[in-house]
């Protein structure tokens, strides 16, 4: 059986090749959700909703879809799941803390409805699909696959754009807009893309699309409830990128597509790295010397 890898794969591992190996070649991975991934899930599935609705009928339609009633089941709903599924049956958020992330929600969705134009047009625009899948094979039997969040063409310039929504509590500053464990995702998607569907990589675009949950208080200039990010695309960036996730192949699999075993998985400890790992606390399992 061929192996997968996902983009979260070879982001874990470009941060630290040990925790990618705790996680998928021993199999200790575990995961607990938490109010941001269940707001961000709720959030992506709405705001979709919604482009769907507002390019397959009409504008008018989609602004009168109930979105804070949809917010509200939606959040209920993964909520639930998530409770369930990754978490034990156990709490993981106060009413209050949901309630806040909720009303966070109504917000972003209101302001983006009546700013809706500044960022999606019908006039030639078509939607190409939500959700797209991408099942690319590589080398050795190994598939790359991942899900583009918007996929839409510009038909007067026959160009496509590649959309990745996200959530933040304030946007993106100027050090994560940097790093490239986020935004060699699209590059990669824009890649595989082209290939899978043969179309000319020069005609595809692509864009992070950040909403934001706060704002700055006490601001002179004025905000934004929505952060468009457009990172570097061309030939340079790609062939960096490529390079890069050909590196984690060679050393995480062998030329059958199965795990490398024999090789030594070295550790990056550091406070950004370190800060989010499931093995931080397990000295057992990571002592996160190198």
């Amino acid at each position: 059986m061929s192996k997968n890898i996902s983009y979260s794969q070879f982001s874990m591992w470009s941060k630290c090749p040990y925790r990618w190996k705790l996680n998928y070649i021993d199999k200790l991975r575990t995961f607990s959700d938490s109010i941001h991934t269940v707001f961000g899930t709720s959030m992506h599935e709405v705001f979709q909703t919604y482009l769907n609705v507002m390019y397959s009928k009409t504008i008018k339609e989609a602004d009168s879809l109930d979105l804070n009633g949809l917010l509200k089941e939606r959040l209920t709903r993964n909520y639930e799941e998530a409770r369930e599924t990754n978490n034990d049956g156990v709490d993981f958020c106060t009413r209050d803390n949901m309630i806040e992330f909720y009303y966070d929600g109504v917000t972003i969705l209101d302001w983006v409805k009546k700013h809706r134009a500044s960022y999606f047009s019908k006039k030639g625009y078509e939607l190409v699909g939500i959700e797209v899948p991408l099942d690319y094979d590589l080398p050795n039997g190994i598939k790359f696959r991942g899900y583009i969040d918007v996929v839409i063409k510009d038909t007067i310039r026959n160009v496509i754009k590649i959309y990745d929504i996200k959530t933040s509590t304030m946007g993106w500053n100027k050090y994560v807009q940097k790093d490239k464990s986020k935004t060699d995702q699209l590059l990669l998607y824009k890649q595989f893309y082209s290939k899978q569907f043969d179309y000319p990589i020069k005609n595809i675009e692509v864009e992070f699309f950040i909403l934001k949950r706060k704002l700055y208080e006490k601001v002179d200039f004025p905000q934004k409830r929505v952060q468009k990010l457009n990172p570097a695309s061309g030939t340079p960036s790609i062939n960096k990128v490529t390079l890069r996730l050909k590196e984690f192949m060679d050393e995480s699999f062998t030329k059958d597509g199965e795990y490398n075993l024999n090789h030594i998985y070295r550790k990056e400890p550091s406070a950004k790295n370190c800060k989010w790992c499931e093995f931080r606390d397990k000295p057992d399992l990571c002592d996160r010397k190198r």
